[in-house]
């Protein structure tokens, strides 16, 4: 990361992850818990997509290596995606047990 702006950009997508991820409650313990066994759920489909997604851009570059940053910028992107998806199953209820 060069410039203050990529500084920037690659801070508030990692806290737009961390947004879209948090699971609100009645207390700050449990919506941390809830937060935190969001992201561990999740983490594991995303950090797959985010390596497919690497792989294929390294593919059409012609190997050529992407950098860490660009990396865990995907990884968040596509974060922010699946928290957005599971929080609408969550709140409307389809993902609720009987």
């Amino acid at each position: 990361m060069q410039s203050v702006k990529e500084k920037v950009s690659f801070c508030l997508t990692a806290a737009g992850y961390l947004l879209f991820n948090l699971r609100p409650a009645a207390n700050l313990t449990t919506t941390v818990q809830s937060t935190l066994w969001q992201i561990l759920q999740t983490a594991p489909f995303v950090a797959g997509i985010t390596w497919f997604a690497i792989a294929l851009l390294q593919y059409m570059a012609d190997g050529e290596k992407v950098p860490w940053e660009r990396r865990f910028r995907l990884f968040f992107t596509i974060g922010i995606l699946a928290g957005l998806v599971y929080a609408i199953i969550e709140y409307t209820g389809k993902g609720v047990g009987q």
